[in-house]
């Protein structure tokens, strides 16, 4: 498989390609090109290539485009956003890409701006996301000379990104935009999709001449893009078939295809929440439970796994994909970016006849044991969980993961784990569930969550934590006349990251070795007013500490922009995970005991 940043062979130029010098093809000069005329077959040639939704962020430098799309937007031919913060910017243009499925781009000037798209250029390139990086620059005569806001801007991203593309000032821009779109797009063979740079020079006067102005404001006509649940059937497998003691894990944006290959095969299904499997007949919830009763020294030990889509959630599903006696294969039908290749030990399988004849099918007895096992640790799970009326992690998880319709964001660190451990897997999806596990960053989630609740153009929920929160509480700006999206934004209060007191720093701390270490480099409490945050947002708030105060406000219809804080208490969380396994594992000894 060609690496990420190398073109596809004879397919496309290398990934820091300039673009051609002004000219025909066969290599005369032409007139070089201004600044705006530039800018408009730029936005001429991504328009066409399928790009629907630009996200800009004001800046001096980037003028022309901007213009250009302002143009298009008032001739009804573009979604235009704006945002002040170009992360802020880059984040919510991975959320259009993801819930629309086309690509989307975002527009900054030069200097830092550029390089405050990173971390949204590198959740897309793991994730796979089309992401279209217009970052303005300074004229080749002004570069290395001190020159305002001038830095080395072409391959920035480096292997982060597909293709990237200097374009000079003056010259036509279509060929690289092209070659960005193909792919960005996965349209060349072995590349799969993700982000790409092109990198736009562009030589004074920066604005439109005093002869021109915007075309008449045509109202655009905006259509909700398809993506509500889907579900799948395969035919049965075959009983020609041998019978074995497989699984089917699906991982992270492995799609339905997970689903109904496991009720094909009667197989027990293991689906994390962002796979967009967990639900059907053949699912269990609690499933990373129950992996250790179904080990090398138990009665009906696990003999293969086939995967689907990126595990990412939990190390008991990690060691069992690690584990010598078990076989593995890996579905893989299209290049992936998550992993590169000889690098995983699973065998990749391109075809669901291959992996089939790998996978077998189940018998009454295996499909059986694991769901009555699951049935006994989601009601054991249950029952600690009801214990209490306060709220915590796993009972606000299970709550909204019930509630959610739509789409569903899952933010990372704990609140996905939440779900993976006490959302009950319904008889069919409720809800289009995303997540950025690329690189399971807590960077920019309220605004990936806004980009795509305007893109699937639907009700949104969020669910995240008051770190993740914070770390992007910019977000929340949106400026005067921007669309307000229809999203509630869950936010799990517990002052602090929990999730470090369930690793092993938990341990560190109460062991009392290291003082107040482990609580201020880790824990790292604070006192923000959520509520003010929210207000000085324009935003709606609401908070509750209780498990039904929580399901009242999550039965209120989602309109426009809302946050529900719920606040409960982290330094019992690790406690609460040590009654759930005991009382899981105990539910669970018993019915293996009476197979």
């Amino acid at each position: 498989m060609t690496s990420l940043n190398e073109p596809a062979p004879d397919a496309t130029p290398s990934a820091s390609a300039e673009a051609p010098h002004p000219g025909d093809a066969s290599g005369l000069d032409t007139p070089e090109l201004s600044a705006l005329a530039a800018a408009r077959i730029a936005v001429d040639v991504l328009l066409d290539g399928g790009v629907r939704h630009v996200v800009v962020s004001p800046g001096s430098r980037s003028a022309p485009m901007a213009y250009a799309l302002a143009e298009a937007s008032a001739a009804g031919r573009v979604d235009l956003l704006v945002r002040i913060d170009e992360r802020s910017a880059g984040f919510t243009a991975l959320g259009l890409a993801l819930a629309t499925g086309s690509p989307a781009a975002v527009l900054t000037t030069s200097g830092t701006a550029v390089g405050n798209v990173m971390p949204a250029v590198m959740e897309a390139n793991h994730a796979a996301v089309p992401l279209i990086v217009l970052s303005a620059d300074r004229p080749d005569e002004l570069r290395g000379t001190g020159a305002n806001q001038t830095t080395v801007q072409p391959d920035l991203f480096g292997e982060q990104v597909r293709f990237a593309a200097d374009v000079p000032a003056g010259s036509n821009p279509e060929r690289a935009i092209q070659t960005g779109l193909s792919a960005a797009t996965g349209a060349f063979p072995q590349l799969p999709p993700g982000p790409v740079q092109l990198n736009l020079a562009f030589r004074d006067p920066l604005v439109p001449s005093p002869g021109e102005s915007l075309p008449e404001v045509v109202e655009r006509q905006r259509y909700r893009v398809g993506t509500e649940p889907l579900v799948m059937n395969l035919p049965p497998a075959p009983d020609t078939l041998p019978e074995r003691r497989t699984v089917v894990l699906a991982g992270h944006d492995a799609g339905p295809v997970a689903e109904a290959f496991a009720r094909a095969h009667n197989l027990p299904l293991l689906a994390e929440p962002s796979s967009n499997s967990r639900f059907g007949p053949n699912a269990v919830g609690p499933y990373r439970l129950l992996l250790e009763h179904f080990g090398a020294g138990s009665a009906q030990p696990i003999e293969r796994v086939v995967l689907f889509g990126r595990p990412t959630l939990s190390r008991p599903v990690a060691a069992l994909l690690a584990r010598a006696d078990v076989e593995s294969a890996l579905y893989q039908p299209v290049p992936v970016a998550w992993y590169e290749p000889g690098r995983r030990t699973e065998l990749p399988l391109e075809n669901l006849a291959d992996l089939a004849d790998f996978a077998g099918r189940g018998a009454s007895s295996w499909l059986d044991t694991w769901l009555l096992a699951g049935s006994a640790a989601q009601h054991a799970l249950d029952q600690v969980l009801s214990a209490t009326a306060a709220a915590t992690g796993p009972s606000v998880a299970s709550l909204v993961w019930k509630t959610a319709r739509g789409q569903l964001l899952l933010g990372s660190s704990n609140g996905i784990r939440d779900v993976d451990l006490a959302g009950l897997p319904a008889p069919e999806p409720a809800a289009t569930v995303y997540a950025n596990r690329g690189l399971a960053g807590i960077d920019g989630t309220i605004s990936t969550a806004t980009g795509i609740a305007l893109g699937g153009r639907q009700e949104t929920t969020v669910l995240l934590g008051d770190v993740t929160f914070l770390h992007d509480a910019g977000g929340l700006l949106l400026g005067a006349g921007e669309e307000q999206p229809d999203l509630r934004i869950v936010v799990l209060n517990d002052s602090g990251g929990a999730i470090f007191g369930l690793l092993e720093h938990g341990g560190v701390e109460e062991s009392g070795r290291y003082g107040d270490a482990v609580e201020r480099l880790f824990g790292t409490p604070h006192s923000v007013d959520i509520a003010a945050l929210a207000k000085a947002y324009g935003v709606g708030h609401s908070v509750v500490s209780t498990t039904a105060g929580l399901a009242e406000a999550l039965h209120q219809p989602v309109q426009g922009r809302s946050i529900v804080e719920v606040r409960t208490d982290r330094h019992s969380l690790r406690q609460l995970h040590s009654r759930i396994k005991e009382a899981v594992a105990a539910a669970v000894d018993g019915v293996l005991a009476g197979q």
